[in-house]
C-alpha cells in the first residue's frame, strides 16, 4: 500500500479536535448511565487524566461487570463509525474497507482496553464494601484525580472509617 499516509486527508482541523472530545465523553458518559442503571449507592466521583470514575457502595454483578466493557465500546464504534467514514467527518480515509475496519478496531481498544483490564481484575479479585472503595480511592489518590463525594458518602465515611473525606484521602496519600 504505497501511499496510504498520502491520501488520508484532514479537511477540517477544529472539527477534527471536537470530534474526538466528543468521542471521549461520550465514550465516559456510557459508563455513567451503566451505573445509574445499576441503581448502587453513589459514594462519590472522580475526574482524573484517564477519565471520570464512579464508586459504587456494593460489588457489581457479573453481567453489570461485562455491560460496563461492552456498552461504551459499542458506543465508541458507533461514534468511529460515524464521525470519521460518513459526510461529517472532519477527516477523509481511503475507501477500503479494510482501512474502515482497522480505525475502528483501534479507536475501540483505546477507549476500551482499561474497561477490559478493570473488569478481568474485578472478576479474579472481586472486592465489595469497605476495601472497593478503599482500593478505589487509593488508585484515584496515586494518579492525582479530583475526588468529589455525595453526601450519602460523606456519611458513609463517618460511620465506616470514623473521619471525614479530607482525613481519609490525606491517611490514604502517605
Amino acid at each position: 500500500m504505497p501511499g496510504f499516509l498520502d491520501s488520508i486527508h484532514i479537511t477540517n482541523v477544529l472539527g477534527l479536535v471536537i470530534f474526538l472530545v466528543l468521542w471521549i465523553i461520550l465514550c465516559e458518559l456510557t459508563h455513567v448511565i451503566v451505573l445509574l442503571w445499576r441503581h448502587e449507592p453513589l459514594i462519590g466521583w472522580a475526574v482524573g487524566p484517564f477519565g471520570l470514575t464512579l464508586m459504587a457502595l456494593r460489588e457489581p454483578s457479573i453481567i453489570s461487570i461485562w455491560l460496563d466493557v461492552l456498552v461504551p465500546a459499542i458506543v465508541s464504534g458507533c461514534v468511529l463509525a460515524i464521525g470519521l467514514f460518513t459526510s461529517l467527518s472532519p477527516i477523509t480515509f481511503p475507501g477500503h474497507q479494510l482501512v474502515k475496519v482497522f480505525m475502528i478496531a483501534c479507536g475501540v481498544l483505546i477507549t476500551s482496553t482499561a474497561d477490559l483490564i478493570s473488569a478481568l481484575r474485578d472478576l479474579r479479585y472481586p472486592l465489595w464494601g469497605d476495601a472497593r472503595i478503599l482500593r478505589t480511592m487509593q488508585f484515584l489518590r496515586a494518579n492525582w484525580s479530583k475526588i468529589h463525594f455525595t453526601s450519602f458518602g460523606h456519611s458513609y465515611l463517618r460511620t465506616h472509617f470514623g473521619s471525614n473525606p479530607a482525613e481519609l484521602l490525606q491517611i490514604l496519600s502517605l
